[in-house]
């Protein structure tokens, strides 16, 4: 699958169902070629008008499913960043 395939879907929090962002990019371990995290980008204003977009980190294990429309990932809302 490609970058650009990943990032026209919708990321959604199972935990909630709120709708995250899209992926900007990828965090990649280049010496054995494997996606260890999403970038995600989110706004954190009304649609990036008033305020600046932010970005998120998901890491791999917090994927649940990555769908023809989306990707499912757990996120628990005490801690929105998963390190």
């Amino acid at each position: 699958m490609l970058l650009t395939e990943l990032q026209t879907k919708d990321i959604i929090n199972v935990e909630n169902g709120q709708k995250i962002g899209y992926i900007n990019d990828l965090e990649i371990d280049v010496t054995v070629g494997v996606v260890l995290a999403l970038v995600v980008t989110t706004r954190s204003k009304m649609f990036g008008l008033f305020g600046q977009d932010e970005e998120l980190l998901i890491r791999w294990s917090n994927i649940d499913t990555i769908g023809e429309d989306v990707i499912l990932v757990r996120l628990p809302q005490a801690n929105r960043q998963i390190e």
